[in-house]
């Protein structure tokens, strides 16, 4: 599964990347990589991630705790006194080209919208 998706980041076509049908799995790593352009995008924590990428809590939270099972490197920022206090930070983006995330935003987003 990790060779496939470094092999779909690191090509230059779309199309090749995006255009079958989308699986779970699929729909998991997409997931990962919109979540990592908004973090690396703008400093985020859980509230305004939810309001940015319209998603349930639950569901950024296990994406953001899982995408270190595609080389993604992501820490929480301690912001504060309280525990929540912070945002969410991108350390590396490990084997994902990340230009070819920024290229291809809008293509990802669509493939996570419903029908």
């Amino acid at each position: 599964m990790y060779l496939l998706c470094y092999k779909i980041i690191k090509t230059n076509e779309r199309e090749d990347a995006l255009s079958t049908e989308l699986s779970k799995q699929k729909i998991a790593f997409l997931r990962k990589l919109y979540l990592a352009h908004l973090i690396d995008s703008e400093q985020h924590n859980l509230l305004s991630l939810n309001k940015a990428a319209t998603m349930p809590r639950r569901t950024l939270q296990d994406a953001i705790a899982a995408m270190g099972d595609i080389g993604i490197t992501c820490v929480f920022v301690q912001d504060g006194e309280r525990h929540n206090a912070g945002y969410y930070r991108l350390k590396d983006w490990g084997p994902i080209d990340k230009a070819w995330v920024a290229r291809n935003i809008e293509t990802i987003v669509q493939s996570l919208r419903p029908d």
